[in-house]
């Protein structure tokens, strides 16, 4: 079992490591203007398909009115639109467009190719490392 200590530091570690990769992978993105949040609520379309701004808030972890502010600028640049809701007249449902795709296409290829470049300049062995740590730090992130 390993000590607290221990445990604390590889937490101390891992987490300025985790960082500076975020960095770094945020500063591939694609030469848009969107915040994290903007992007995030994107890639939830992209993976969810439509949903209503309450449920795009709570995928979000978001304070609706936080959403509302966020789907307006969205679809101020064309990037998401709005329609009614099929059984639920108070309501509307938020979808992609193509131009939303075309974005995210272009930031995930972006950061894959950076990311790829950077993986191949390790060891298998190092690659394989990583390879088994993924599910590990999935793990760790649903907590």
């Amino acid at each position: 079992m390993p000590t607290m200590t221990g445990t604390a530091a590889l937490a101390s570690e891992l987490r300025v490591s985790i960082m500076r990769l975020a960095r770094r992978l945020r500063a591939e993105r694609a030469g848009h203007t969107l915040t994290l949040t903007q992007i995030s609520t994107l890639a939830s379309l992209d993976q969810h398909g439509p949903l209503t701004p309450s449920e795009l808030a709570a995928r979000e972890h978001v304070q609706p009115p936080s959403m509302t502010r966020v789907l307006r600028v969205l679809a101020d640049g064309g990037l998401v639109e709005r329609t009614p809701h099929p059984s639920d007249g108070r309501q509307h449902l938020v979808s992609l467009t193509g131009p939303a795709r075309d974005l995210l296409r272009e930031d995930r290829r972006r950061r894959e190719a950076w990311l790829t470049l950077r993986l191949a300049e390790l060891t298998p062995d190092e690659r394989e490392i990583l390879r088994r740590a993924v599910p590990v730090i999935e793990r760790i992130t649903r907590g």
